[in-house]
């Protein structure tokens, strides 16, 4: 196997390894993937200062995020489906993110449930993502594991509503939960290492609904009651109704307009993550970094603004920090590391985000993560 020097290398080696109808779920968008591809490639509209002369002999990448401390400002975006691209990946995941100092942040739609991820983790401290479904009390009883499973901070995503149109999903077959084609089945008997894996783990559907949620106790009615649960009557007041059953640290993800950043925080959150899931719901809209800055100067004097959507490289890491953000949030380099390598996959993938991180922060002559500013940074 090739040396591995980028995440990009990893995509490559992911898409060999792991089957298609899994692969296209990360590594696509909604509708024309637009916002997808911006996501990523406006962070190369912003150009670094570059300053020589200066004492970097001394450096530090480490940070706070919601007051936890964090090897570099840089947490594990909560990712369905993340145990089907590599067998228990979810824990897997976890167990690098602790080894390295960082948030793992555990989706609702995880394969891998709350209890075993924390059982695995030695219940040490990692983040739940919520959504708020029709099933209040199934929410309540979710509010209550993570609290019980050790989680210290509750990410809400408020952007999946309704879902938007993913092409690629659809021509694979792939929904909530799978089911897969004969042509994804056909596929499947072509990723051998992917088999052998799934074999030899108990988990295999969505092990925080499956036995927890009412009346669902196998495949076929857990397709029903996925179908039904996502709220578009979604609203503020479900926030505060979150914030009374949480005593720990509030998220709210999936912000984009100032407006909506400011209804986040009155109505109890502790921070904010600018996100539009990934270019996966709606098409067309701004890239997640070219929208930081606007959210930032309106809020960013009240809460944490965090940043997820696009970052690839410890680069765009520094380029998030430098616009305001208090910490930014990986999910596909996450997930490309998991499917080709598993947990040393994500463990080189942190690596490498790391490395650049604190090499471009020397370049621009800056020691601490924490003093980086829009100083550092020519936009075109």
């Amino acid at each position: 196997m090739a040396e591995i020097t980028c995440i990009e290398d990893l995509r490559r080696l992911a898409r060999k390894r792991v089957p298609r109808m899994f692969y296209d779920y990360v590594d696509g968008g909604s509708w024309t993937e637009y916002t997808y591809r911006a996501n990523e490639e406006d962070f190369g509209e912003i150009e670094f200062r570059q300053r020589v002369a200066v004492d970097i002999t001394e450096r530090s990448t480490a940070s706070t995020m919601v007051g936890q401390p964090v090897s570099m400002p840089v947490a594990i975006a909560p990712t369905g489906l993340t145990g089907m691209q590599h067998a228990d990946g979810e824990i897997l995941a976890a167990r690098a993110a602790q080894r390295f100092g960082i948030p793992f942040t555990l989706s609702t739609m995880s394969i891998c449930p709350i209890e075993a991820v924390a059982e695995a983790t030695g219940r040490h401290p990692f983040w739940f993502q919520l959504y708020v479904l029709r099933d209040r009390s199934f929410v309540e009883g979710l509010i209550e594991r993570a609290g019980n499973a050790n989680c210290s901070a509750l990410v809400v995503t408020m952007d999946l509503q309704v879902f938007g149109q993913r092409h690629k999903d659809k021509k694979n077959g792939l929904s909530t939960p799978p089911r897969p084609t004969l042509r994804n089945l056909l596929n499947l008997a072509s990723k051998p290492r992917w088999c052998w894996n799934m074999l030899g783990t108990r988990h295999r559907q969505f092990g925080n609904i499956v036995g927890h949620a009412k009346g669902v106790d196998n495949i076929g009615s857990l397709v029903e009651w996925t179908r039904e649960q996502f709220d578009p009557r979604l609203s503020w007041q479900d926030i505060e109704w979150i914030r009374k059953r949480w005593g720990g640290k509030l998220i709210v993800k999936g912000i984009q307009e100032p407006e909506d950043a400011r209804l986040a925080i009155d109505s109890g959150a502790d921070a904010i993550v600018v996100s539009n899931h990934g270019g996966r719901q709606l098409d067309g809209a701004s890239s997640s970094i070219s929208t930081l800055p606007r959210i930032v100067e309106a809020v960013g004097h009240r809460v944490e603004v965090h940043m997820d959507g696009g970052i690839r490289s410890g680069q765009d890491v520094l380029k998030a920090i430098a616009l305001g953000a208090r910490g930014t949030y990986i999910g596909r380099a996450m997930m490309y590391g998991l499917g080709a390598m598993g947990e040393k996959g994500v463990s080189t993938a942190l690596e490498l985000i790391r490395n650049e991180l604190d090499l471009s922060m020397a370049f621009c002559g800056k020691t601490d993560v924490r003093g980086v500013d829009r100083g550092i940074l020519r936009m075109r």
